[in-house]
């Protein structure tokens, strides 16, 4: 009696023993951190003429693309150049920049910095905000939109 009081001891000192050290080593939750660049080389881009920059890149199988690339054209004028890159056309720029997610979509400077960026959709009036935000700071009642994550 006294044995099988004993083997049933270990086996939960063993059982408690074990779910301790499962607990202890429990990797964290997996976090998605897609990449957005930092700042961009103008140069890589020629139809980067204006001040400011818009560049999205996307993959012309992708439907939120389409639909972040005719908002972003909108943004077109004498100070601001909006440039798409497709992943299928110009899939040197997307590894270049580390792009693992489309559409990702940056606002960048004269000299290349990036100010603002979008990762996935983005709605017509977020992304007029940002872009404003970017160019005359302040002037946005949500001065976060578009910021890096």
């Amino acid at each position: 009696m006294q044995l099988l009081i004993a083997a049933v001891l270990v086996v939960v000192v063993a059982g408690v023993a074990l779910l301790l050290q499962r607990k202890r080593s429990v990797d964290p939750p997996t976090q998605n951190r897609w990449q957005v660049p930092a700042q961009l080389d103008r140069g890589d881009f020629a139809q980067a003429s204006g001040e400011w920059l818009v560049v999205t890149f996307t993959s012309s199988s992708c439907q939120t693309c389409a639909d972040v690339k005719r908002k972003a054209a909108v943004l077109a004028s004498g100070e601001v150049s909006v440039v798409d890159v497709d992943y299928a056309t110009q899939r040197a720029l997307h590894e270049r920049y580390n792009i693992d997610a489309v559409p990702t979509l940056v606002i960048a400077d004269g000299d290349g910095v990036v100010r603002k960026s979008f990762l996935g959709p983005v709605t017509a009036t977020d992304l007029w905000a940002a872009c404003a935000e970017a160019r005359n700071p302040g002037s946005s009642p949500e001065p976060d939109l578009g910021q890096q994550r």
